[in-house]
């Protein structure tokens, strides 16, 4: 037995990098909620989860009130014991956001404390399929740019040889969208994936018109165009039209991708390991995707999902938005336009305890 003997919780503001603006929101600053476990060997595993404003103390409320507690003297090698232990405890609050980004913090700490026990890295333990995935851009695609502003960040993607770049839709009028897109399928050419991003922003009738008028345009997905609970709306739309439609940033259950997949309604799982609850229930639904032959291409946390995506056949893309720089040590590793698996033992990310610290708010 490796008893956890300690376990604690503490919430740090990152400011963002850069002004990022969607069709319904701001990213005003990531809550980085962390959980760190001792077990009685000296071990220790770090993990976290985030929101981009609101919503963290009550993340800290849920694992210091409630979750944590139940940890002191568990098994860290039960992971899914553990996991499963904390989800039944909480069906009060779940399925919920709140408890799945508590249920992650907790879960990626235990898989770091996994991970550094075996000596592997989490890209190896986790599947090991690969350890170079592809990478797309979504930092010069926010709704706030002007066009000229897409089009040089997608020029700027494809000269340093990446494979695509995301773009924000959900303008006022559909011509302003097309204008967007047009201008930079234009400066690129064929030959680099132009995905979209509405934030679940569209009614149905209004998603029907815009992917229409989008087809002409080659687009590798469409992404969260109506509200994420909207499964049969997704189902019509993805009926509708030729372009694949990507959902799972906003999914905080693996029953909801089940829902989607049977139904045809996601044609690009996007499952967000923060959001699902962890590396346990990320790695379900990964597998999941593969056995309806989608892809799975993971919202935001390029630093851990670099990971997940190279562990898993059906990992196709990570997204690429640095935010947590300012408290690691060091950025995501990217050659020959591929990000690359960390390859020491446990998450493998390098915290900035200093750094951290300093932007510790509870």
């Amino acid at each position: 037995m490796t008893k956890i003997v300690e376990a604690t919780a503490f919430l740090v503001d990152v400011e963002v990098e850069t002004e990022r603006t969607d069709a319904v929101q701001a990213f005003i600053k990531q809550e980085t909620v962390f959980v760190e476990l001792t077990t009685d060997d000296a071990n220790t595993g770090i993990g976290y989860s985030y929101t981009i404003g609101t919503g963290g103390k009550a993340v800290l409320a849920m694992l210091r009130e409630h979750l944590l507690p139940r940890l002191r003297g568990e098994d860290a090698r039960s992971v899914e014991h553990l996991w499963h232990a904390l989800f039944a405890s909480t069906r009060a609050t779940s399925v919920g956001a709140i408890t799945s980004l508590a249920l992650a913090a907790v879960d990626t700490a235990l898989w770091d404390l996994r991970c550094r026990r075996a000596g592997e890295p989490l890209w190896r333990l986790a599947g090991g399929f690969s350890r170079r995935v592809p990478l797309y851009d979504t930092e010069g695609g926010w709704l706030n740019l002007s066009t000229e502003d897409l089009v040089s960040g997608a020029l700027a993607s494809q000269a340093a040889g990446w494979s695509g770049v995301k773009l924000k839709v959900g303008k006022p009028r559909i011509e302003q969208d097309v204008e967007r897109l047009r201008a930079v399928r234009d400066a690129v050419g064929p030959g680099l994936d132009i995905m979209v991003d509405a934030n679940q922003s569209m009614t149905h009738a209004e998603a029907r018109r815009r992917a229409a008028a989008f087809e002409p345009i080659g687009l590798a997905w469409f992404e969260e165009p109506l509200p994420a609970d909207d499964i049969e709306g997704h189902a019509a739309l993805s009926r509708s039209t030729s372009i694949p439609i990507a959902v799972g940033e906003s999914l905080y259950s693996a029953a909801h991708f089940r829902e989607y997949l049977a139904r045809g309604a996601a044609s690009i799982v996007q499952v967000d390991v923060a959001r699902i609850g962890g590396i346990t229930p990320w790695l379900k639904v990964a597998h999941l995707a593969e056995t309806f032959n989608v892809h799975v291409c993971p919202h935001f946390l390029m630093e851990l999902h670099v990971s997940l995506v190279a562990a898993v056949p059906n990992g196709r893309y990570v997204e690429h938005i640095p935010q947590l720089r300012a408290i690691t040590h060091g950025g995501l590793r990217i050659e020959d336009a591929h990000a690359v698996a960390p390859d020491v033992p446990g998450l493998g990310i390098s915290w900035n305890p200093d750094a951290m610290d300093d932007r510790r708010v509870a």
